[in-house]
């Protein structure tokens, strides 16, 4: 389901800004926009008083060019702090720090279903006024914050995979597949399985470098090694039927929100056979849009001269 979006700037920079200030109404997702600025890498504080925004930057090292980058959710749990927000913010421009301010906003009838559902008691609510009397004047007192937004999300029709993407596109530019760490890593089964593979696959059915004495003390990673390999009939049907199941099953990953992504490729020794399709696997991945590391687990116990 598409995100329904008010952009305040033509752009984001690549790289995001140093510090983005997560705000907007109780129950529109700002605890999992938080958990997905951690997915990009930010650093993040929840219910952070506006006024220790600046104290915070200069901690990171923000404002002397240090590349940490904050994520803060301000919120009115703070209520005494937040009329400090403007002044604060003005300090850290003239810090000379990047900031954006990104609102989570949704209707009323769908931020009463969420805290009816969850249980939890609204913020603003106590003995005198209902849940419905609190998200009101929660809009009310947020309506200064939310036009200082330089982005504002509706999630009233969004579940938490589509805000995660929302917020990846908006604030990093990047493509779903770019937006998933994908490690894949080759594995002999004589040294054991790997106990943190998503998917594994077994590849000692091929013929087998180390029985042919000028390739036995090298490894998958020399050229006459790979070659030897990836000729033999057997290996170019199995990439092209390899190749066919990662088109499948990664866009699958990606729409169930999956962050990052380890596939493991065992031969015996994880000398030859295993390194030559990890490389081929991680190279077609990287050619289709992932952001892959490719590695070698067991390549330090290779048999090689």
């Amino acid at each position: 389901m598409e995100a329904q979006l008010e952009v305040g700037i033509a752009e984001e920079l690549a790289s995001g800004p140093d510090l983005v200030i997560i705000t907007g109404m109780a129950g529109a997702g700002r605890t999992e926009a938080m958990h997905t600025f951690e997915d990009l890498g930010y650093f993040c504080i929840d219910n952070l008083p506006p006024s220790l925004l600046l104290n915070l930057v200069s901690l990171a090292g923000l404002s002397t060019g240090g590349n940490r980058k904050l994520a803060v959710v301000c919120d009115l749990r703070a209520q005494e702090f937040f009329s400090e927000l403007n002044a604060e913010l003005k300090r850290i421009a003239d810090a000379g720090v990047s900031y954006r301010i990104l609102f989570l906003d949704a209707r009323d009838d769908v931020l009463l279903a969420r805290f009816k559902a969850s249980r939890r008691r609204h913020p603003l609510t106590d003995g005198s006024t209902t849940i419905i009397g609190g998200i009101q004047r929660e809009r009310e007192m947020l309506t200064s914050v939310r036009e200082m937004a330089n982005s504002i999300i509706d999630t009233s029709e969004l579940d938490a995979r589509a805000l995660r993407k929302s917020i990846r596109a908006l604030f990093t530019g990047q493509s779903d597949q770019e937006s998933m760490y994908v490690s894949v890593f080759s594995f002999g089964f004589k040294h054991g399985m790997p106990v943190d593979a998503d998917i594994v696959i077994d590849v000692r059915f091929l013929p087998n470098p180390y029985y042919e004495p000028e390739l036995r003390v090298l490894t998958g990673l020399a050229p006459q090694v790979r070659s030897f390999v990836l000729e033999q009939e057997d290996t170019q049907d199995f990439l092209a039927s390899w190749k066919g199941l990662l088109k499948v099953v990664m866009p699958g990953y990606i729409k169930e929100g999956k962050q990052a992504l380890s596939i493991g490729v065992g031969c015996t020794g994880g000398q030859h056979r295993s390194v030559v399709l990890a490389e081929e696997t991680g190279r077609y991945l990287a050619q289709t849009g992932y952001n892959v590391q490719t590695v070698h687990r067991d390549l330090a116990l290779a048999e090689v001269g």
